[in-house]
């Protein structure tokens, strides 16, 4: 099934049936779907390993690079979904919620420009 700009609503059961077609929710532990986040997050970082500046750039723009980024995005994300849609976490809530604590952590008067931790503003 194409997905082409589908609500939150629409990814997760996607995700979730995907999975279900499978049988594979008795593999799915919040432990186990955390660390497979965790691994998933260390294959795109793995695209960027030995690379910096331009060639890291011209890497990841290349067809190659790009559908890797992709595929390795579209992993991370459906263990996020997944993990969200067992814990029954709201997540755009849960992503609105948060972005409200950074923009109280990192206030644009103190932040803007400045790579420091929120405790060092």
């Amino acid at each position: 099934m194409p997905l082409t700009d589908p609500p939150l609503s629409q990814l997760i059961a996607a995700a979730a049936r995907f999975r279900d077609d499978r049988d594979w929710a008795q593999f799915h532990t919040p432990k186990d779907l955390a660390a497979n986040l965790c691994i998933e997050a260390a294959e795109v970082l793995e695209l960027t390993q030995w690379r910096s500046g331009d060639d890291l750039t011209n890497h990841l723009r290349s067809p190659a690079g790009r559908e890797a980024l992709e595929d390795e995005l579209g992993d991370v994300l459906l263990t996020v979904l997944l993990l969200a849609h067992d814990q029954q976490i709201d997540l755009a809530a849960a992503f609105a919620n948060k972005m409200r604590k950074n923009e109280a952590k990192y206030p644009i008067e103190k932040a803007k420009g400045r790579n420091d931790k929120y405790d060092k503003l």
